[in-house]
């Protein structure tokens, strides 16, 4: 009685989930559309971001990757506040952070949750196995990485003390 009582009541995301990540579209710091589609072909590492974080140096780093896979893999950047109240800015104030201290060119995407209740639908998908086929995690804090293959695929993922220079997230990316 507990299971199904549990069961009817479990928190369940405000929309539908798509089936793959090619079916996402998210809105920007910018006010614009990140449509996921238009990175069929290519990796994509999707990273849970913060301004005020001890691991916050790390845009440096994926500002790096992102230079060095250009052509093949993308980084896309989601700022969420859920972790120590870690990204307090609104989009704007987080889009001149990025741009002023780590000249971050990679595509970012508008504040959202992460963990929760207010969960936003992709990270339903990233981190539930019923979505994306792979596993099931828990985004444990900020600067978690994960990683889509070209077929749009997930396909590993990194905790935040795992640097984007780390040789995993290199072997990882060239693996074909």
């Amino acid at each position: 009685m507990l299971f199904l009582f549990s069961f009817l009541f479990a928190p369940k995301p405000a929309t539908a989930i798509p089936k793959t990540i090619y079916e996402f579209k998210v809105e920007a710091l910018d006010g614009s559309v990140i449509d996921l589609s238009k990175y069929k072909g290519k990796k994509i590492l999707i990273v849970n971001t913060a301004s005020k974080c001890g691991f916050t140096p790390q845009y440096e780093g994926l500002e790096k990757l992102y230079k060095k896979y250009e052509g093949k893999m993308v980084i896309i950047g989601f700022p969420a506040n859920n972790f120590g109240s870690q990204e307090p800015g609104t989009n704007g104030e987080i889009e001149a952070f990025c741009t002023k201290n780590y000249g971050v060119t990679f595509p970012m995407a508008a504040k959202i949750s992460v963990k929760g209740s207010d969960m936003a639908p992709l990270y339903h998908w990233l981190t539930e196995k019923k979505y994306n086929n792979k596993m099931d995690s828990d985004v444990k804090w900020n600067f978690q990485k994960y990683l889509i293959n070209e077929k749009g695929e997930l396909v590993e993922m990194f905790l935040s003390d795992v640097t984007p220079g780390d040789a995993k997230i290199s072997a990882a990316i060239e693996k074909k």
